[in-house]
């Protein structure tokens, strides 16, 4: 899914609850806490020994599969049906069915089907090994229930028990998905890849659509199966937007570090793992002479280079201005060094696993952040201006740039901090408009339509 489907429409998020012992700890115990903290951290549902019992146990309509929500109820009761009717992670099995899965099969010269080839299914459903699937779980359901809320065995019955608690769920191996961190873990595995699985450039080049992903604009666009009340804010403290978005940021950054530094993963032959690297510098007509000096981090390389995808990184370091302007800085100054040394003026590697440290450090300094009332505006004005000045030469820039932009105006017309919903709306249709054909992108036409939405901003 592409910017064009972010809109005001935002549900509250609640806040990671570690926060509230990091707020207590001192600077100079943040980065050991933050390493007990990731070595506590949950496995992702895949990865859990525990029995997947299959949705269809989910389903009955005194639990979670009733027609019509129960306001009366702590929770919906209709989670089941909202999913399965109206979330295409219900339709993510079907996929391997269609057309398009059978030529990136048929390309690839894989032995099986795509509905029988574990790399497709360890994305397009809840793959877990067959001894550790139940009477009733069913392959084809697609990325289900247990596939993001972890296998159900351990909770199934104890979660519905009187005096039940969320706290305890988690300890019987319910996935906290309402903590930011957390989650963007769990979306990332697939939505960019992990240790386990990776949507690489053979796969692109075999059919698959490139891949595109924003923490906060997806969990907004997704069907929400829940609802933010003082029941949901009793036990999943909130979390706005704007922190999930950074969050995202933060973990997708470290992400594709990972995979850069990766001897098996980040190669291909020859060649280092191409889906690291902007797809648009290379995928135009020789006609086109692009090529333009990118000074948005203080240096870049020259003509004939292969540039890596930045557009994480630009989202980062605006985030990073505003919790610390030193902090901001020195993530400038490390994707520059990046940059240089990709294109053979320094140790790649090494710069490489400078960022991911240095993006660990921004990710729980968002954590344990206090943003002011003041500071989505500040964000917004940075992404707006950051393309004014031709940081978003590249389409993917400015697709990242439209979905943050869109996350953090929502946040501030929330709060009554910004214009009216119907010029925001308008002005968001606008800037994804000018992003509709990523072969067709034109960066002034973008620029012109940050002019508009930069008007809207300064004359709250």
């Amino acid at each position: 899914m592409g910017p064009g489907h972010a809109t005001l429409a935002r549900q509250r998020r609640r806040e990671p609850a570690m926060n509230r012992l990091l707020r207590r700890l001192s600077p100079a115990l943040l980065l050991c806490a933050s390493q007990a903290w990731a070595q506590a951290a949950a496995p992702l549902p895949y990865q859990s020994t525990d029995q997947s019992l299959g949705t269809v146990n989910c389903a009955n309509s005194l639990c979670h599969g009733s027609i019509t929500p129960w306001h009366e109820s702590p929770v919906l009761r209709n989670e089941y049906v909202t999913w399965s009717r109206l979330d295409k992670h219900a339709r993510a099995y079907r996929v391997l069915h269609n057309e398009r899965s059978r030529t990136i099969v048929r390309n690839l010269g894989l032995p099986t089907p795509a509905h029988e080839t574990k790399l497709c299914l360890d994305c397009h459903a809840h793959n877990v090994p067959e001894a550790q699937r139940g009477e009733r779980f069913n392959l084809s359901d697609g990325v289900t229930c247990e596939a993001c809320h972890g296998p159900a065995e351990r909770w199934i019955q104890s979660h519905v028990e009187p005096g039940a608690s969320h706290a305890g769920n988690l300890d019987r191996g319910l996935y906290p998905t309402s903590d930011a961190d957390s989650r963007a873990k769990l979306c990332l595995s697939c939505h960019w890849g992990n240790q386990d699985k990776l949507v690489n450039h053979r796969l692109m080049g075999a059919g698959h659509p490139r891949m595109s992903f924003e923490l906060e604009t997806f969990t907004a666009i997704a069907p929400a199966h829940f609802r933010v009340d003082a029941d949901y804010l009793a036990r999943k403290p909130a979390v706005d937007g704007v922190k999930v978005w950074a969050i995202g940021q933060a973990l997708a950054v470290q992400e594709m570090m990972d995979l850069l530094v990766d001897p098996k993963r980040g190669r291909d032959g020859l060649f280092p793992e191409l889906v690291l690297f902007d797809c648009h510098a290379c995928h135009h007509p020789m006609s086109q002479a692009k090529w333009q000096p990118r000074g948005q981090f203080g240096a870049h390389a020259g003509p004939g280079t292969v540039r890596l995808n930045d557009s994480g990184m630009l989202m980062l370091r605006a985030v990073a201005r505003e919790v610390d302007p030193a902090l901001g800085l020195r993530v400038g100054r490390q994707v520059s060094r990046l940059h240089l040394a990709v294109a053979g003026q320094g140790d790649a590697i090494a710069e490489a696993r400078a960022l991911k440290r240095l993006a660990a450090e921004v990710a729980l300094r968002i954590d344990t952040h206090a943003f002011s009332a003041a500071s989505p505006g500040h964000i917004a004005l940075a992404l707006v201006d950051e393309g004014l000045a031709g940081g978003y030469a590249d389409y993917a820039g400015a697709e990242q740039a439209a979905m943050a932009i869109g996350s953090v105006v929502d946040h501030m017309h929330k709060r009554g901090l910004a214009a009216p919903a119907g010029a925001l709306n308008a002005a968001l249709e606008r800037l994804n408009a000018a992003l509709a054909d990523d072969e067709a992108y034109r960066p002034a036409q973008f620029q012109q339509r940050l002019r508009e939405m930069r008007a809207l901003l300064v004359a709250k």
